[in-house]
């Protein structure tokens, strides 16, 4: 049922545990496993694209509480994309710093542009969420516009679709709860959700080893597995809560309950400390939300700095810097499990889930979908479980005329 550090490698394809295992253990970089596979090479597969695609215009839109960002050729296609609620104060690098790069260029020539938009302007200098997040959204645009020429839906941008369900978790992300309210309300969205597996904050995020609440986290692990039971997988996220020391004996409680995996223990920037925590922990450590970095990637799968590799598709840039993380991850027998931020972010996660060879056992499931599913043809669903991919052509919005009706620009 459950899958702890240790029989996760044993279960790893291809390589297997042995030898990763002994890469570790001897501090052996793994550069062999995956030599020869880039983290800047092409993903996409663009083929049926014969003519250009020449972007017209960008535009940021405001409807209610979404956000939008909508492309438009010169020929009168289009694509849009739901940005997440960072676009209310990062509209200004939208505008000023990524929309003039990308008009009048060749959309087909994506994959070139994110490279191109970071040296534009000296764009490099403000590396970080801020700046991948606005690229991201373009990107999500394009992409959508991209599908909605060729009639595929954007996992079949990039490959075969190798699945069209993805079982999922339900998430709690608070903190200002007991132990008993947390494990009573995942225990509701088990019930209405038929989830398989749950996850739930520990620590007190970015906290310097305090709790949330005095001995929340340590009554909180154990009673989740007497309560939830033996069926239920168990993911529990520090948020960068703990030094080393304090991170492996949480580690150990959740080895304990035999949770499924260990996220972000230590300071998101820590890729040393966190490496420490998944030497010693026979739990599997995940991380990798934060990271805006390809080098930083890099290091954490060569070094084995994690054991699950999670790129926010916003925080680092897209679904095409994803995919290129993914592919050195999954060289290294590693699942890469996309991290979600904004609601709208769980329709991407399930494009990113339909091609990319391992993402491990399950993808985080958002209560908008509720909001969001009679957008699709057909309407997304929750059955076992189990998320469906929207499978229309681009994002899969049906009508984005419809999506986009009470829409206006947005500038601030």
């Amino acid at each position: 049922m459950t899958t702890n550090r240790r029989t996760f490698l044993k279960s790893a394809a291809g390589l297997g545990a042995g030898a990763l295992a002994l890469h570790r253990a001897e501090g052996i970089p793994v550069e062999s496993v995956f030599q020869g596979t880039s983290s800047d090479e092409s993903v996409l597969r663009l083929e049926s694209f014969r003519e250009p695609v020449l972007i017209d215009s960008i535009e940021l839109l405001k409807s209610d509480r979404e956000f939008f960002v909508r492309v438009r050729s010169r020929d009168g296609a289009q694509g849009i994309a739901l940005t997440n609620s960072r676009a209310r104060y990062l509209y200004p690098i939208l505008y000023e710093l990524v929309i003039p790069y990308f008009l009048r260029k060749d959309a087909r020539d994506i994959e070139d542009h994110l490279f191109g938009v970071y040296r534009h302007n000296s764009n490099y200098k403000l590396q970080g969420l801020a700046f991948w997040c606005p690229v991201a959204w373009v990107e999500f645009a394009i992409l959508d516009m991209l599908g909605r020429i060729a009639g595929k839906a954007i996992g079949e941008l990039f490959g075969p679709v190798l699945r069209t369900e993805v079982d999922f978790y339900v998430a709690s992300g608070r903190r200002d709860t007991t132990a008993e309210e947390e494990i009573e309300y995942l225990q509701r969205l088990v019930d209405e959700t038929g989830a398989r597996a749950v996850k739930f904050r520990v620590g007190g995020r970015m906290s310097r080893n305090a709790d949330a609440l005095p001995g929340r986290t340590e009554n909180l692990i154990p009673l989740a597995r007497r309560h939830l039971g033996d069926e239920i997988d168990i993911h529990a996220d520090a948020n960068s809560s703990y030094d080393p020391e304090h991170a492996v004996r949480i580690g150990r409680l959740l080895e304990e309950i035999d949770a499924v995996y260990f996220e972000e223990p230590c300071p998101f920037d820590h890729l040393e400390e966190t490496k420490q925590v998944a030497d010693t922990l026979s739990i599997p450590v995940a991380g990798g939300e934060q990271e805006y970095s390809a080098w930083r990637f890099n290091w954490m799968i060569r070094n084995r700095g994690v054991d699950i590799v999670q790129p926010d598709l916003q925080y680092y840039g897209g679904l095409i810097r994803s995919a290129r993380v993914a592919r050195l991850a999954n060289a290294a027998k590693m699942p890469v499990t996309a991290h979600i931020s904004g609601g709208f972010g769980f329709v991407y996660m399930l494009h990113f889930a339909s091609f990319v060879e391992d993402v491990g056992a399950y993808q985080e499931y958002k209560r908008e979908i509720e909001r969001y599913a009679d957008w699709f043809d057909p309407a997304l669903k929750i059955e076992k479980g189990q998320l469906s991919v929207p499978s229309g052509p681009g994002v899969g919005i049906k009508d984005p005329g419809l999506v986009l009706a009470d829409a206006k620009p947005f500038r601030g």
